[in-house]
């Protein structure tokens, strides 16, 4: 798995959190890692955006961004209205090559979900998984609403032939509520892919030291951890 993508069913669902984890379990496996944002929206020139982030909770990661754009919109309308040239999935996905021949793994954070638009055209981040040949990982919220998305992302997925490599849930709170226990047992259902981890709501304001300490144990094995879904999902249905 030398590139993997990483996609939210939507916004706000902790997408950077999750790559930040992502990338400090597998620095700390001894692998070297690169994070590319195709496309950062909503800060301006010199303002720290999402691979910065990363970088800052993980550790020694190689960043990229492939464009920036100053309104907090898709990608393809921030594009439009800034007047400036859209991303497109081939220029993804040779970024990404690029990076996998000097990375032992690239990760690849879009914006949004897997089907917010780059460019005029309809260009998206499954496009350039696609043209990547690379397995996605989906990054999904803990509570009611989030097996909708879920599923629709993971058939969106298959329709393309890609990889659904797992779900992770991207904010587990401290004190989840009936749907969000239950749903530690439905995702993999209705994803048909395991789930490989679950990041603590809250993990982003972490000390990057306790970030780093702890990232490993929020993940599984596939992803250089050594998080137990099994053991996870007993501690938190009755």
């Amino acid at each position: 798995m030398a590139i993997l993508v990483i996609t939210g069913t939507g916004t706000e669902v902790g997408k950077t959190v999750a790559t930040a984890a992502v990338a400090a379990a597998a620095l700390a496996a001894g692998r070297t890692v690169a994070v590319l944002k195709p496309a950062q929206t909503g800060v301006g020139p010199h303002e720290s955006g999402d691979a910065a982030e990363v970088a800052r909770l993980a550790g020694p990661v190689t960043t990229a961004e492939l464009a920036r754009f100053p309104e907090p919109l898709a990608p393809g309308t921030a594009a439009r209205r800034a007047a400036l040239a859209p991303v497109r999935p081939h220029e993804v996905a040779e970024a990404a090559a690029k990076l996998a021949t000097e990375h032992d793994l690239v990760l690849v954070e879009g914006a949004g979900g897997l089907l917010v638009r780059f460019d005029a055209a309809g260009g998206t981040l499954a496009d350039a998984a696609v043209l990547l040949g690379a397995p996605v990982l989906l990054v999904a919220s803990a509570g009611l609403g989030t097996l909708n998305t879920t599923e629709l992302t993971a058939r969106e997925l298959r329709s393309r032939e890609l990889e659904l490599a797992g779900v992770v849930i991207g904010s587990w709170p401290a004190d989840p509520d009936l749907a969000t226990r239950c749903n530690v047992t439905d995702l993999p259902e209705v994803s048909d892919a395991p789930l490989l981890g679950a990041v603590p709501a809250g993990a982003g304001a972490f000390t990057p030291a306790d970030f780093r300490a702890g990232a490993p144990s929020w993940l599984a094995p596939r992803l250089d951890g050594t998080w137990n879904a099994e053991s996870f999902r007993n501690g938190q249905t009755d």
